[in-house]
């Protein structure tokens, strides 16, 4: 009886040592000190882009400018996916920036912008601002949505990225996109 009673209570605590090692959903307060307590890395700047590393990517069919990152400028880390996007007007004129997505929290933040010169300026005092689907935002939003954060979560990878870009959408993102070629 001893026995019995023994690994009864052994099997018990055993049940219980494992219920307690499932994962629980964090808290408001808990995620909220995450992000409170998160720090960015330093962030070095890429390389100007060349015309040969650019991929094209549709941000909206409501645009008539045209969309590229730079394959070699996507840097995976930190929770942050970095970039090099060159927006380009229907006559040619082009705005280049560095930019960051932080999936977790749907925000985006520009590092840099190009100079006439080819070199980067970095911006003073950037920030994160939260992504909206709106149209001064479209692009980065849809780098976020169907590219580098399917369903939240950021690549793991430039390869996978590039790969992403190359196909015309992430194979696990969720995207409103009507695009029949997608």
């Amino acid at each position: 009886m001893k026995a019995a009673l023994g690994r009864f209570f052994l099997f018990a605590c055993l049940a219980s040592a494992s219920a307690s090692a499932v994962s629980q959903p964090k808290s408001d307060w808990e995620l909220k000190l995450e992000e409170k307590e998160w720090q960015e890395g330093e962030v070095k700047l890429p390389d100007y882009p060349k015309p040969e590393n650019l991929i094209e990517f549709e941000a909206s069919m409501a645009t008539n400018f045209r969309f590229f990152v730079d394959s070699q400028s996507i840097d995976v880390g930190g929770g942050v996916v970095r970039y090099t996007l060159v927006a380009r007007s229907p006559s040619g004129a082009e705005n280049i920036s560095f930019d960051g997505l932080r999936c977790k929290t749907s925000s985006q933040r520009v590092y840099a912008i190009a100079r006439p010169d080819k070199t980067w300026a970095k911006l003073r005092d950037s920030q994160w601002k939260e992504l909206q689907p709106k149209t001064v935002t479209r692009q980065h939003f849809a780098l976020m949505r169907d590219f580098f954060c399917p369903g939240a979560v950021p690549i793991m990878s430039r390869n996978e990225g590039v790969d992403a870009l190359r196909r015309g959408m992430h194979p696990n993102a969720i995207s409103n996109h009507t695009n029949p070629n997608r």
